[in-house]
């Protein structure tokens, strides 16, 4: 049995190897150079080891998106879980959210907006869903509380969620590089402007009050 415990930790923690080399790898260069045998160099395994742990390449980078999109997420739900107004922790949430993404801006736009594999793209719907689902837990706090228009919570939040997103690729693409300055701006444009079109009525500017985590 100790032998059996000993084995599969050993699984668990090559897989986690892979999983971050992976990571790391999509970071630097996207999901189309991202090259198993580079991938497998890093975790220090061989080539072919890395399809003990995955069933393909796309497999591998599903889960690479996964895992990231769960971290995301789990920053913005601390975010729409925070005390204050419906609309402020709105446009905290979408200013962190676009904060993070210029940090890492190349596997921001590997997660939102680079074309790649459909087991790939699957799970980037799913990433943008539980964006949305944390989104409209804040659009029924806020059109309960009087701030925001009394509109589907969900058809609201795949709106909000649809504008912040679209509205980062540019930024986010290879050949754009805007400093931590323009970086703050660009954020903090996008999310007044994403948040406002649920606004009930005319509000003045929010500026984001949440700390950004690294």
């Amino acid at each position: 049995m100790a032998i059996a415990a000993v084995r599969l930790n050993q699984l668990v923690e090559t897989k986690a190897r892979i999983l971050d080399a992976a990571r790391e790898a999509v970071a630097l260069s996207g999901w189309k150079d991202a090259q198993i045998a580079l991938i497998a160099s890093r975790a220090g395994v061989a080539t072919g080891s890395v399809y003990r742990y995955f069933d393909s390449k796309a497999d591998l980078y599903a889960q690479v998106l996964a895992l990231v999109s769960e971290r995301e997420v789990a920053v913005v739900a601390a975010i729409v879980e925070a005390e204050g107004s419906a609309s402020q922790c709105l446009v905290d949430a979408i200013y962190t959210f676009a904060v993070r993404a210029m940090r890492g801006r190349r596997l921001a736009y590997a997660l939102i907006a680079e074309p790649c594999e459909p087991e790939i793209d699957a799970a980037r719907l799913k990433y943008r869903a539980a964006l949305a689902d944390q989104i409209a837990r804040l659009v029924r706090r806020g059109i309960a509380g009087g701030e925001f228009v009394e509109i589907d919570a969900n058809v609201a939040a795949s709106c909000v969620t649809g504008a912040f997103m679209e509205a980062l690729v540019g930024p986010l693409a290879p050949e754009a590089a805007p400093d931590s300055d323009a970086a703050k701006a660009i954020a903090q444009s996008i999310a007044g402007l994403s948040a406002r079109m649920l606004f009930r009525h005319a509000t003045p500017e929010l500026t984001p009050v949440s700390g950004v985590s690294a």
